[in-house]
């Protein structure tokens, strides 16, 4: 994809840069643009690894659940780059990529259940400035989900807060895994123009 981070990306070197490279590659078909960037801080390119692997073994809640979150807040935030890779993820674990495609403009379709309504609506409310996550939208989904699935959505919808802010607060947008494997466009959200 042809952008420009606010950061350019630094040159993934050495032993471990070259190991990581070549396992990204190997997985993903590319190396994405936010690594370059944020290898100018491996420690926080470590720990943000390590933590987005450790929320993907947990199994308290869905995991297609959590990718309709994680693509909630990549919508809402601005993140092409979390929307793009989230969508070829869904892809890629199995999960159902016609839904995936329509969470930007979710309130508007009707291929949503009623629990996947529920947790998109709940991932918008944790990420509006401040939060406006109510009693009832709990409720909710701890009646559909039980405490612990509740406690690991709210975790996963944190930390997609994490990575999808400081991806547009550095200008990484997305690299075109979905288009690369075929997928149609992503929907666009109602009233935000296109940001690719």
């Amino acid at each position: 994809m042809d952008h420009t981070t606010r950061i350019p990306p630094a040159e993934i070197t050495g032993v471990k840069g070259a190991l990581i490279k070549r396992m990204i590659q190997k997985k993903l078909g590319q190396v994405p643009t936010s690594l370059g960037v944020y290898w100018h801080n491996p420690q926080v390119l470590f720990a943000t690894s390590a933590l987005g692997g450790r929320l993907q073994k947990w199994d308290a809640c869905d995991e297609g659940l959590k990718s309709l979150a994680h693509m909630a807040v990549a919508s809402l935030v601005g993140c092409t780059w979390c929307l793009d890779f989230n969508y070829f993820e869904a892809r890629n674990k199995g999960l159902d990529v016609d839904k995936a495609r329509e969470v930007p403009r979710w309130r508007e379709v009707d291929v949503f259940t009623s629990v996947e309504r529920d947790v998109l609506e709940y991932a918008e409310a944790m990420t509006q400035t401040p939060p406006t996550v109510t009693d009832e939208q709990v409720a909710r989904l701890l009646a559909q989900l039980g405490p612990a699935g509740v406690v690991e959505l709210t975790s996963v919808i944190a930390f997609a807060n994490l990575t999808t802010r400081g991806n547009v607060a550095l200008g990484i947008e997305s690299d075109g895994f979905a288009a690369a494997c075929g997928l149609k466009p992503l929907a666009e959200r109602p009233g935000v123009a296109s940001a690719s």
